[in-house]
């Protein structure tokens, strides 16, 4: 069943939140490049008048459609005007599901930048539509690059360590960083996190084949494909891209890559700061009471690294480097063990000169770009899928870099 051709091509939901207000701001340039139209959302009117007044005065005509999480009637109102919902309505934990809901009802595509697995497990295949999360700064970059490394490896990957740096441009002084969305999202997914591995068996009953060499997670160390310190990250990426690998070697019998995550900072006391924040959210997340602490003191516990004010956040800057291992040779059967020890490394990179939430919105109205116009090169004709599953065999790479986020092969040797 095809989308009613009088719908917008997007619609933006919570456009006025810190999220939001980059979303609005870089669709107005893609969509102008798309020649697509798109409206956007919330419960405020004269804060959604606003946005439209300070991003896209010199645009005739942006649509301003009130929906309010809480109201499953505005929802239904908001997402049947959409051939996509770009969501940015968090925590999703507490405010997507009803939108997701609301997507499939309607048959509207949706994305949005988390990725919160007891979220996300809803009927879209049925109604041919795509939900696509986690398609902002997590996990596009630590997604695609991966593909990217496979795309260029040439022969059988075994084995990626993926590494995030994260750095301040040298004229700003050390300060908040994050959003209090994000610290929230951060907290609850921790608080939950018990939870996951349950899901995981109910999702995926059957264990995947154990490879060898096996990757073994590495504790604080430097590397020598990342400049710094870097210690193993509980971030959702790994979750995501082992999901994904696991639908290539489902859907197209692909050696599935093992997968290991770290950030990396500069300097060892930026390190151990960032161990000390993730010893208190771990330990604290497990309460309540804890929790409300955590919640209600952010700056505190995050030393400073959280801000409920988005005009204290610092532009903070990443890139993604990927340390793959392999063959030069590809066996015949994704589960053919090779003889010898792997002879190949490959190292690339995904790097951009844009901050984080500004790279994090220009991924995400892509991402929704390219649901809309390359449904052929998606699998399964709907479902909720991964970004690495949903956009492997897209353009969205292409699109990317021609938005200044490079991807690049460093190095390439062979034993």
């Amino acid at each position: 069943r095809k989308m009613a051709n009088d719908r917008l091509d997007m619609v933006i939901f919570a456009a006025t939140g810190h999220t939001g207000k980059y979303v609005v701001k870089n669709a107005i340039h893609v969509c102008k490049d798309q020649k697509m139209k798109f409206g956007i959302a919330g419960r405020r009117k004269e804060a959604l008048d606003a946005i439209v007044k300070e991003f896209a005065s010199d645009i005739a005509d942006v649509p301003v459609i009130l929906a309010d999480v809480k109201n499953e009637k505005s929802l239904k109102k908001m997402t049947e005007r959409a051939k996509i919902l770009v969501n940015c309505c968090g925590p999703y934990r507490f405010y997507g599901e009803p939108v997701i809901k609301t997507c499939i009802a309607t048959r509207t595509h949706y994305v949005d930048v988390t990725f919160e697995e007891q979220v996300i497990q809803q009927p879209a295949k049925e109604a041919g539509i795509y939900i696509v999360s986690a398609c902002g700064l997590d996990c596009i970059p630590s997604e695609l690059g991966v593909i990217f490394t496979q795309q260029k490896f040439e022969g059988e990957m075994n084995a990626i360590e993926i590494y995030m740096s994260m750095w301040l441009s040298p004229t700003e002084k050390i300060g908040p960083i994050c959003n209090y969305g994000t610290w929230q999202t951060f907290v609850h997914n921790l608080a939950h996190i018990k939870e996951l591995p349950a899901l995981r068996k109910k999702l995926y009953p059957i264990k995947l084949p154990e490879f060898v060499p096996k990757l073994k997670s590495r504790l604080l160390h430097r590397s020598d494909v990342s400049e710094g310190w870097s210690l193993p990250f509980p971030s959702i990426d790994r979750s995501v891209v082992l999901r994904t690998q696991r639908f290539l070697y489902e859907k197209y019998k692909e050696r599935p890559a093992q997968v290991q995550f770290y950030v990396t900072l500069k300097y060892f006391f930026e390190i151990l700061i960032l161990a000390i924040i993730g010893m208190f959210m771990f330990v604290l997340s497990c309460t309540a009471c804890g929790r409300n602490l955590l919640l209600k003191y952010p700056t505190l516990f995050s030393f400073g690294i959280i801000s409920s004010n988005p005009e204290l956040l610092k532009p903070t800057y990443f890139s993604v480097t990927f340390n793959a291992s392999g063959w030069t040779e590809k066996l015949a059967g994704p589960i053919d063990k090779h003889r010898d020890p792997p002879n190949k490394k490959v190292v690339t990179r995904m790097s951009s000169d844009s901050p984080g939430y500004e790279l994090t919105s220009i991924a995400m109205i892509l991402s929704a770009v390219t649901i809309l116009n390359e449904t052929d090169k998606i699998p399964d004709n709907g479902g909720v899928l991964t970004p690495g599953a949903a956009f492997g065999k897209t353009s969205l790479i292409e699109k990317l870099i021609k938005y200044n986020i490079k991807f690049e092969v460093i190095s390439s040797t062979e034993k």
